[in-house]
C-alpha cells in the first residue's frame, strides 16, 4: 500500500499533467471535427476542388492556452458562406459566368486565366445577341449559293458564290447571382461533435496522464 507521501507525490504529478491532458483532448476533438467538415464539403458540394476541401484547418491547444480552433480559410469562407447561411452565390466578377460551349477543368469550372485567354483571341468578343449577354466566338465563313451578300464580280463578269456566315457560338453566358440553399451545416456539426466527443477524449487523456504519473 502506498504511503501518504507517495500518494501526495502522485497527485502533485497528476495535477501538473491535467493542463497537458486537457490540451490533448481539445486538440483531438478539433482534429476530428476538421476531418468531418472536410468530408462534409466533399459530400454536400458538387465536385468541390481540393482547394475548397482543404480550406478547413485546425489549430491545437497548448497547456498554457487551452483553446483549440477549427476554421475555414478566408478565400474559401467568402464563397462558402451562402452554403452555410443561405443567400446568393458569391461572384468573382460582375456577373455569374455560365459556361456553354467551352472546355472546363475536371471540377466543372473555368480555368483561372480562361477569360483573359478568350479576350486575346481575335474571333472572340463580348456582347449581346438576341438578348443574351456573354462571350461569343465568330464562326468562319463558308462559301455557298445562299447566304450573305454576293462578292464582287469575277474577271469574266459573273458573280462568285455567296458567303455563308453562321451565327456566333455562345461560349459563356453572363447572368445574375443565383440563390443558394444552405446545405453545409458546418456550425451545427462542429457543436454537436464537440459536445459528444469532449468527455471521452478528456477521460482518455487523463487516464494516460494517471498512468504516466505512477
Amino acid at each position: 500500500m502506498a504511503s501518504i507521501k507517495e500518494l501526495s507525490g502522485q497527485l502533485n504529478r497528476l495535477k501538473k499533467q491535467i493542463p497537458f491532458a486537457t490540451a490533448q483532448a481539445l486538440t483531438a476533438v478539433a482534429r476530428k471535427i476538421q476531418a468531418a467538415e472536410k468530408t462534409a464539403l466533399s459530400r454536400k458540394l458538387e465536385n468541390p476542388t481540393p482547394f475548397t476541401v482543404n480550406s478547413v484547418g485546425s489549430v491545437g491547444a497548448r497547456r498554457d492556452n487551452l483553446v483549440a480552433k477549427v476554421f475555414v480559410r478566408d478565400i474559401a469562407a467568402s464563397y462558402l458562406e451562402p452554403f452555410e447561411f443561405g443567400g446568393e452565390h458569391k461572384l468573382n466578377s460582375a456577373a455569374l459566368l455560365n459556361p456553354k460551349n467551352i472546355k472546363l477543368n475536371k471540377y466543372g469550372n473555368l480555368t483561372r486565366n480562361k477569360m483573359s485567354q478568350l479576350k486575346a483571341k481575335p474571333d472572340v468578343f463580348i456582347g449581346v445577341i438576341d438578348g443574351v449577354n456573354g462571350v461569343w466566338q465568330r464562326k468562319k465563313a463558308k462559301t455557298g449559293k445562299k447566304g450573305a451578300k454576293r462578292r464582287k464580280r469575277s474577271s469574266n463578269g459573273t458573280h462568285q458564290d455567296r458567303i455563308k456566315r453562321s451565327a456566333p457560338k455562345l461560349l459563356i453566358r453572363f447572368g445574375d447571382a443565383l440563390p443558394v440553399h444552405p446545405v453545409l451545416g458546418y456550425f451545427d456539426r462542429a457543436q454537436t461533435m464537440a459536445a459528444n466527443l469532449m468527455q471521452s477524449e478528456l477521460s482518455r487523456a487523463i487516464s494516460a496522464a494517471v498512468a504516466s504519473a505512477r
